[in-house]
């Protein structure tokens, strides 16, 4: 393999592999600042035990995730030195921001809430857990505005022969950084919220700490069916984003070959890429796919053949991604629902218990494979109808990047198992005792 593929494929590995982490902390970090404020209004111990639990498994993956974020950055300085020079002057600012600000301030008030059990107020105790849920929000949202601005770049000039911000805050607030931050949040609260309830289904299954485990499932599966189903209204309107701005990923994740005005969805489709059409069509909703991306039947969209082959996006990944993503996402919805409506006698319902706790890798698959749909149906843009990625990778030996690879492949499977590991084991362990009075 070439240095692009090989820089390809460690940077994939590294970012997704670093995500395994990144959305549990954003949702889990909110989760247990609600419990914690439940705590503080009512007085009830076991919502104090449900966010030191719960606060223990998010300071486990939160250290994960620093770790794995840290050496995904170098990257851009090691594999991909031509983009560094080409457009570092937005994509580092944008980084030198979350790293400065964001981190920093969900950092220090991270230690202050752990270790200031006993030394603060409840009250300013749970401000503590709130500003590190914000400021994890906040570290979120400058990521998402880089990644914004390499599938859909504005406020920028050319001078000296590199991209120079010129406007940011039209790079901040347009509407497709606003559309991905939302998309991507919203998932993250999903998982947390399926996590926790998938592990509260565990313990009520086999009767343990009934009262509190019902207790925080109530809380998590509110939670997670709020954002079910605003991520998929939203995800509709991040649709009709993509078919504005990157209309050739817009094709390959409905393998749309040919321009047609008034284009059909099918409900089961198999792409058959070597011959650039669909080797089976089944059951097409005429006008459908027209309607939803730019909300008319009658509405003209491009076909892969209309742009040139080199510039089309690998068809078959993104076209798998989308479709795993988009039926997930209603199966999110469906069962937290279901859930919901079940809340108050949930551990009567076993067959429901067990689908939940079976439930809990599901929202990392939609969310991985969203991202797959993003950055392989960018592709070869390394930012959008601006510049390749081959163009962008550091002038480096290939062996030198397979080595690398290597190295992180392992390194990070170690990290991972150790991180699992820790996470099963508190999770089965459950809560601290309730304290006699």
């Amino acid at each position: 393999m070439d240095v692009v593929m090989l820089s390809r494929l460690q940077f994939a590995a590294a970012s997704m592999f670093h995500f395994l982490f990144v959305p549990l902390t954003l949702g889990l970090s909110i989760i247990t600042a609600i419990m914690e404020t439940v705590y503080v209004r009512t007085g009830d111990e076991d919502y104090k035990r449900a966010a030191k639990f719960w606060g223990k498994l998010f300071l486990i993956n939160f250290a994960l995730g620093v770790v794995t974020g840290i050496t995904l950055e170098f990257q851009f300085g090691t594999n991909w030195a031509e983009y560094s020079r080409y457009v570092g002057d937005i994509f580092g600012s944008l980084l030198a921001i979350e790293a400065t600000l964001a981190f920093f301030l969900e950092s220090t008030f991270l230690a202050v809430w752990v270790f200031g059990w006993n030394r603060l107020s409840p009250r300013a105790h749970a401000v503590c857990i709130w500003l590190v849920a914000i400021s994890s929000s906040v570290s979120a949202l400058w990521i998402l505005v880089a990644n914004s601005w390499m599938q859909h770049p504005v406020g920028y000039v050319i001078r000296n022969g590199r991209a120079e911000l010129a406007d940011f805050i039209g790079v901040l607030t347009q509407k497709f950084a606003l559309l991905e931050f939302m998309h991507t949040v919203s998932g993250a609260y999903i998982l947390a919220g399926l996590f926790v309830a998938g592990i509260s289904s565990w313990h009520l299954l086999r009767g343990n700490e009934v009262r509190f485990f019902k207790k925080s499932f109530n809380i998590a599966i509110t939670f997670a069916l709020i954002f079910a189903i605003f991520e998929v209204v939203q995800g509709h309107m991040h649709g009709s984003e993509v078919a504005e701005t990157q209309p050739t990923k817009l094709a390959a994740m409905e393998s749309l070959w040919e321009t047609t005005k008034g284009a059909p969805m099918y409900m089961f489709m198999i792409p058959d890429v070597k011959h650039e059409r669909n080797a089976v069509e089944i059951a097409g909703i005429p006008g459908m796919l027209s309607m939803l991306a730019f909300h008319s039947p009658d509405a003209t969209v491009k076909g892969l053949k209309a742009f040139p082959a080199d510039e089309r996006p690998p068809v078959l990944p993104t076209f798998l991604s989308f479709r795993i993503m988009v039926g997930l996402g209603f199966f999110f919805m469906l069962i937290t629902g279901l859930a919901w409506l079940k809340r108050n006698s949930i551990e009567n319902y076993p067959l429901l218990l067990r689908i939940l706790v079976w439930s809990i890798p599901l929202p990392y698959i939609a969310i991985e494979t969203g991202w797959i749909v993003a950055e392989v149906g960018r592709q070869p843009w390394i930012v959008y109808g601006m510049m390749k990625t081959a163009d962008a990778v550091s002038p480096i030996a290939s062996h030198q990047v397979a080595i690398s690879l290597a190295a992180f492949v392992l390194l990070y499977s170690l990290l991972g198992v150790a991180d699992f590991f820790l996470l099963f084991k508190y999770a089965r362990k459950g809560p601290e005792p309730r304290k006699n009075r």
